[in-house]
């Protein structure tokens, strides 16, 4: 169930961290683990030999094995997986899909024991705990080469990348943002005129509200203390479900995609433009169709959130080693270059922030982040949020 809401109290989550040794050479792993609370046991292996990870032992073995594919939610993993390729002379294809068609293909090829993905990057992490890696269709690995480098709260299961989506304004039509506070958004004047991805399409926005009410409540209520001169009072379960309620109460927009809100708060020649919330990478419509986005870089109490896409190994994968070579790849600034370029940011400490289109790695310290630790409470109240939004569209 939701959580009742606290004014100054936070919800918190649970994190829970493993560690174990896995030999590259293929002998049976010595592993030592823990449950979360819906039974799935993460794996850290930081180690690939006694004496520590050893890249090249790893290299030679993943020459022995066949090609692997890979699977993403954008179309750059072809680019990443051609320098794989070039790089190791390993061949190595990437293939595009939405979250759905990822849990379900995944799910298919497990049990009928036919992997074909060798590698899976998802952003639906609840989705992928629950349905993937709980039921040991796929499994977590931590390469030890940059164990020390990527945050240890982003390793269960391992976060690779970290998608940003912004709260965007017309800069033909404004000189700067309409907005400076997210509660504004319910207010009459943006009556019909706020786009965001549908949550009963896609279960991360659904996530996002759910983040709002276990770590955000501090913030939203502060937020609409200063905009409005009073203490919020509600009879929801949080600050962030009556922020969605209200919000659905001023027609919003639902849109599929972040394309539809680029184009229609982007679009040249309108009097009236809406504000959206959107994928970074669809800044490129600037210079690509000449469209007029801007970041509301003032907005309070976050200027967007951000999204994290986790790595993931097929555990019936019959190039194992050349799997963990692809994981360790994508934490090198040549694997993950082409996701920068989208605007997304490696979680490897050692790699900068993305110079993108939006220019959102000057306020990433204003976003409001995912927290993995707590992705089962996104996943057990998805369809609370869902129905909330059902029931006051």
């Amino acid at each position: 169930m939701l959580k009742p809401f606290r004014v100054g109290c936070h919800a918190l989550g649970a994190v829970v961290l493993t560690t174990a040794v896995l030999a590259v050479s293929g002998c049976a792993p010595d592993t030592a683990g823990a449950e979360d609370e819906a039974g799935f046991t993460y794996e850290r292996q930081a180690d690939e030999s006694p004496d520590g990870f050893d890249l090249d032992e790893l290299v030679a073995a993943a020459k022995k094995e066949g090609p692997i594919t890979v699977y993403d939610t954008t179309g750059r993993i072809t680019d990443s997986a051609k320098s794989f390729s070039d790089k190791y002379g390993i061949k190595a294809s990437g293939e595009k899909m939405n979250t759905t068609e990822e849990i379900e293909k995944v799910s298919r090829e497990a049990e009928a024991d036919n992997v074909v993905g060798d590698v899976v990057l998802i952003d639906d992490i609840p989705g992928a705990i629950n349905q993937l890696m709980d039921p040991g269709y796929l499994k977590n690995w931590v390469p030890g080469g940059v164990a020390d480098s990527v945050p240890e709260e982003l390793q269960s299961p391992l976060v690779v990348a970290q998608d940003p989506h912004i709260w965007t304004y017309n800069t033909e039509v404004y000189d700067s943002c309409p907005i400076d506070n997210i509660w504004q958004l319910t207010d009459s004047k943006w009556k019909g005129k706020v786009m965001l991805e549908d949550p009963l399409n896609k279960s991360i926005v659904g996530y996002w509200f759910n983040q709002m009410a276990d770590h955000g409540e501090d913030e939203l209520a502060a937020a609409y203390e200063d905009q409005y001169g009073e203490v919020l009072e509600t009879e929801e379960s949080s600050a962030a479900a009556e922020w969605v309620k209200r919000l659905l109460a001023n027609n919003p927009v639902s849109v599929k995609t972040s394309q539809a809100s680029s184009e229609g708060v982007g679009a040249s020649g309108q009097a009236d433009p809406p504000v959206a919330i959107m994928a970074s990478a669809k800044y490129r419509d600037v210079e690509d169709k000449g469209f007029h986005l801007g970041v509301c870089d003032t907005l309070q109490p976050w200027i967007g959130e951000v999204q994290n896409k986790a790595i993931t190994i097929a555990s019936g994968s019959e190039s194992p080693n050349a799997a963990k070579l692809f994981v360790y790849y994508m934490f090198t600034e040549e694997g993950i270059a082409p996701q920068m370029e989208d605007g997304k940011a490696s979680t490897n400490s050692d790699i900068s922030l993305p110079e993108d289109a939006s220019g959102v790695s000057k306020h990433w310290d204003d976003l409001q982040f995912m927290e993995t630790s707590t992705a089962n409470s996104d996943w057990d109240n998805l369809e609370e949020w869902q129905d909330l939004w059902r029931l006051n569209s």
